[in-house]
C-alpha cells in the first residue's frame, strides 16, 4: 500500500478529529480524498506538523490526529523528545513512514535505510509507540483513538505518490475554517 491507499482507508475514522496534515502531496492527498473543516493542511512548514498538533492538543480537549512523513519528522527530530515530555492525551502523531521524501521525487530518507523512528521516539521517552504495516493503520488508529492515550504510530507502506491536484484554496481561509472547527 501507498500512502494515498492509507489515507483512503482512515478517512472515515478521523473525520470526526482534528486532523493536521504533512505539506505536500500528503496534504494534496487527504483534500482530494475527504476534505473536511477539521483538517489543517500544511501548505509551506516541513517538519513542524508534529509540533503544531502537539500545542493544540495541549490547549484543548478534542483529539488532535497528525499525519507526518518520516522525511518530515526527520527534519524535526526534537519533536520527539519534545512530544515525550509534554504528554497530551488527545494527541496522536501517525508516521507514514515510506522510507522517502514523497514530495520531492521520492529519494530515500534515513528510515528508508538504518533509522526505526519507533525506536528513536520510544528512546526519546515516548511511552507509547506502535510500529504496524499500512494494511493494520485503520485499527491501529482506531484503537489509539479509543485508548485516550498518547500515541506514536509508525505506519510502514510501499514509496510512491498519487496523482492528487494542487490545493487551491487560500491558506487564510484553511486557517480560518480549521479554528471554526476547533471552537465547535
Amino acid at each position: 500500500m501507498i500512502r494515498s491507499e492509507i489515507l483512503k482507508d482512515i478517512a472515515p475514522i478521523i473525520r470526526d478529529e482534528l486532523v493536521v496534515c504533512n505539506i505536500g502531496i500528503p496534504s494534496q492527498e487527504l483534500h482530494a480524498i475527504d476534505d473536511q473543516p477539521t483538517n489543517f493542511y500544511m501548505l509551506g512548514t516541513m517538519g513542524l506538523a508534529s509540533s503544531i498538533g502537539l500545542g493544540l492538543a495541549l490547549a484543548q480537549e478534542k483529539t488532535v490526529i497528525v499525519i507526518d512523513g518520516d522525511g518530515s519528522v526527520l527534519t524535526n527530530l526534537g519533536t520527539l523528545p519534545t512530544i515525550a515530555n509534554n504528554p497530551a492525551d488527545n494527541y496522536i502523531l501517525l508516521i507514514v513512514d515510506n522510507g522517502s521524501y514523497g514530495s520531492t521525487g521520492d529519494q530515500v530518507t534515513y528510515a528508508g535505510k538504518k533509522t526505526s523512528l519507533s525506536a528513536v521516539a520510544s528512546a526519546c521517552g515516548c511511552d507509547t509507540v506502535i510500529e504496524c504495516q499500512a494494511e493494520e493503520t485503520g485499527q491501529v488508529l482506531k484503537d489509539a483513538i479509543a485508548s485516550r492515550r498518547m500515541t506514536i504510530i509508525v505506519c510502514k507502506c510501499e514509496s510512491g505518490n498519487a496523482k492528487m491536484p494542487v490545493i487551491t484554496m487560500d491558506p487564510v481561509v484553511i486557517r480560518d475554517r480549521f479554528m471554526k472547527a476547533v471552537q465547535a
